[in-house]
């Protein structure tokens, strides 16, 4: 069993109800049904990486809310991810955070801006990046859990909350998850990592 660490997050009791349906009530998923995020789940989840709990990874725009391994555990649990992708779910969320990036911006335009994580290294097929055929579509968990963790972290942490703060007049599908591996090995260009 791997050694626990303190969670500070809010903890929220749902007693006999469904835990699914009072993550909607709270308005915290993209719309889809969520993982509950149990302590056992979250600690699962930052047993795959030696890193403080409460380690700052930056604030998340359009309201700047702190994006701490923890709270990114939290969504990394509740979009479905494998505790195995989590060092790729932290460095898109550290992306995520860089202020060149601008969530601030991504997020209050009538637009239907998204980010779009593209992973490459030997982690992408370690953990099961969909690289081929498809790779925008669906059946491939990783791709999937992971990009969806980041438009969590965006609705969670940075509050971008639909008809709320998001003002995108039409919207776009892959506001729900929008990931994909970089195939290095058939690709007739270099690869990203060396512009």
């Amino acid at each position: 069993m791997p050694q626990t660490v303190s969670l500070r997050s809010q903890r929220i009791q749902t007693h006999e109800e469904d835990p699914v349906e009072v993550m909607y009530a709270r308005g915290v998923t993209d719309g889809l049904p969520i993982v509950p995020p149990t302590e056992e789940r979250v600690q699962r989840m930052l047993a795959a990486v030696n890193r403080d709990p409460q380690e700052l990874l930056g604030t998340v725009g359009p309201n700047y809310g702190r994006a701490t391994i923890e709270k990114v555990a939290i969504n990394a649990v509740m979009a479905g991810c494998h505790p195995s992708y989590f060092p790729v779910v932290i460095a898109a969320a550290s992306a995520l955070c860089d202020e060149k990036f601008n969530t601030h911006a991504l997020n209050v335009t009538t637009f239907s801006a998204t980010p779009l994580a593209i992973i490459n290294g030997p982690i992408r097929h370690a953990i099961g990046v969909n690289c081929g055929h498809n790779a925008l579509g669906h059946g491939f968990r990783a791709n999937a859990t992971i990009g969806r963790t980041l438009r969590l972290l965006i609705i969670n942490i940075g509050g971008a909350k639909p008809q709320e703060i998001t003002k995108a007049t039409m919207g776009h599908p892959a506001q729900y998850t929008f990931c994909v591996g970089e195939n290095e090995e058939e690709s007739p260009w270099e690869p990203l990592h060396v512009e």
